[in-house]
């Protein structure tokens, strides 16, 4: 019989890591992530550089994208790899190293997606 996350006596451990509160998985292997909707968005794709927090490094942020986790993954790394390099995704938010503004603007629209330039 298992017991649910709530009986648990278990007050720590640095076995497992981070734990989904909902499922009681690893974070990594939550399956809740891939049920979670979308955020709403107002149809446009937004592109900013940023510097804030990374010592003076600048980034491209690609936001609006009305993907769900595993397409905004895919967009993520055709971009990446376009682009030339390296990047992540934090919060539905595609981060890519250095200022490809003009580059990924163009290869947005040709996606079909409706691009504007935020910030700066």
């Amino acid at each position: 019989m298992k017991i649910k996350n709530k009986e648990s006596r278990l007050v720590y451990s640095t076995e497992t890591g981070e734990t989904c509160p909902a499922c009681n998985r690893s974070t990594r292997k939550c399956a809740c992530q891939d049920k979670r909707a979308t955020p709403a968005s107002d149809g446009i794709v937004r592109l900013m550089r940023e510097t804030k927090g990374r010592k003076g490094k600048g980034v491209t942020l690609v936001t609006g994208l009305p993907l769900d986790s595993n397409e905004l993954k895919k967009l993520a790394k055709s971009l990446k790899q376009m682009c030339g390099s390296g990047g992540s995704i934090k919060n539905g938010v595609i981060e890519i190293q250095g200022d490809h503004r003009d580059f990924l603007e163009k290869e947005l629209i040709k996606l079909g997606y409706r691009v504007k330039r935020a910030g700066s």
